[in-house]
């Protein structure tokens, strides 16, 4: 149920404008009507629900990828590696963490099931560039689980950058892992890392996902 819940939250991201006439709509009001919009898509493809790999995919990449601030993502999850990265460095570090990700929750996807989702008050100021937005559901123990995510706004709308599930937030479970590594084996060693996880990955079968942590950089 965990798994399925993230990847609820993972496909929320996929809220920015894709037209001018949307670039006022609020970040909750966005959320209601995409959530149906992606969960539609993905309970009607049956290559997604028999866990095809390139169909998993090809969802993410076109309706959730392209509506995230992926850069400012990784620039977070580095911490204050990020300043001392070359332009080069950063380029290929978000690069394979965009690939882990994909690869981390693209198991989730064909078990997506109808969500029932209860959406918190959304309170902002209509100024407000950077917010949170939270709604919870229930876990087939009937317990409610909550989730959120931040979004930031950009010239072409709201991008989303982090999520939260249960009270632990994304970018930081992924910081204290890069950060470790890079003291470990610097920048070119936690790119190295990545890229090698990321090998082992689409060699195997989408992996399921159970928490928000980040799964081990090493074998």
């Amino acid at each position: 149920m965990f798994k399925k819940i993230l990847f609820v939250v993972l496909a929320l991201s996929s809220i920015a404008m894709s037209t001018p006439s949307m670039a006022q709509e609020a970040p909750d009001k966005m959320i209601r009507r995409i959530t149906e919009e992606v969960m539609t898509a993905v309970q009607e493809n049956r290559k997604v629900q028999s866990g095809d790999r390139r169909a998993i995919q090809s969802i993410i990449e076109e309706k959730i990828l392209p509506n995230l601030d992926f850069e400012r993502t990784t620039a977070l999850a580095a911490g204050r590696y990020w300043r001392e990265a070359t332009p080069d460095q950063k380029q290929r570090l978000e690069t394979e963490f965009r690939k882990l990700l994909i690869y981390t929750y693209s198991g989730a996807m064909a078990q997506l099931n109808d969500q029932k989702i209860e959406y918190e008050p959304f309170r902002a100021d209509p100024a407000d560039t950077d917010v949170e937005v939270f709604a919870h559901t229930v876990n087939t123990r009937g317990e409610p689980v909550r989730f959120g995510y931040r979004l930031i706004k950009r010239p072409d709308g709201w991008k989303v950058y982090d999520v939260n599930v249960l009270g632990a937030w994304m970018v930081q479970a992924y910081k204290d892992s890069f950060g470790a590594q890079i003291r470990q084996s610097g920048i070119d060693g936690l790119i190295k890392t990545l890229a090698d996880k990321n090998a082992r990955l689409a060699a195997n079968p989408p992996a399921k996902v159970d928490s928000v942590q980040p799964p081990p950089l090493k074998p």
